[in-house]
């Protein structure tokens, strides 16, 4: 019988094998993601956080009960497992949209079996979580094939005026652009989608 491991945010860097990291035993308040076979700690999202994220979350996963043919699965827990890396490396962005969930497959599908359309993440302090956000996760989502549009809301300033940094999948590189907050965001990839970059209150 495996005993769990005890696991905190002073393990950051701790080297872990896959196995190791889903059986650890974590210490509540914090983020855990396996990045290159290191165990990566980051501070659980604060409040503003939340509800910038929940906004987005609902009209992504209102979107795809109307146009399940576009996604059909929409998730704020995903495990994102880049291909051909030495060392387990999955990051878990704050939104993944996905295109061909196999639902008929549950309860039975691993995140090892799937991959998203869209990555979002909310970026609300400079420090570490920028650099995971805006250098970390640009590079890894970059290798993720299925991966066709990689979203940043960034809400250092004011959450409630944040912008939305739009990486959009160009061959094997992304275009890259910045809408304000009082932009409506479209995109071809998701017809008829219409995401209001500030937070909306509607339920």
């Amino acid at each position: 019988m495996k005993i769990a491991v005890q696991l905190g945010p002073g393990d950051h860097g701790r080297p872990l094998t896959l196995e190791e990291f889903l059986a650890g035993d974590y210490e509540g308040g914090w983020d855990y993601e396996l990045i290159h076979g290191r165990l990566y700690v980051s501070p659980a999202p604060n409040q503003p956080h939340d509800w910038v994220t929940n906004s987005a979350y609902r009209r992504l996963d209102d979107y795809s009960r109307l146009r399940p043919d576009v996604i059909n699965h929409v998730t704020p827990r995903a495990r994102v497992f880049v291909p051909g890396e030495p060392d387990t490396t999955a990051p878990e962005p704050d939104i993944a949209a996905y295109r061909d969930f196999p639902h008929h497959l549950q309860p039975h599908v691993s995140w090892q079996d799937v991959s998203p359309l869209v990555a979002v993440e909310t970026l609300a302090e400079d420090g570490p979580s920028a650099v995971k956000d805006l250098e970390r996760n640009v590079e890894l989502f970059r290798r993720v094939p299925t991966i066709q549009e990689y979203w940043v809301f960034d809400i250092r300033e004011d959450p409630s005026r944040p912008t939305l940094i739009v990486h959009r999948r160009v061959g094997d590189d992304w275009e890259v652009t910045t809408y304000g907050p009082d932009d409506v965001y479209t995109t071809d990839l998701l017809p008829g989608f219409e995401l209001p970059v500030a937070p909306t209150i509607d339920r």
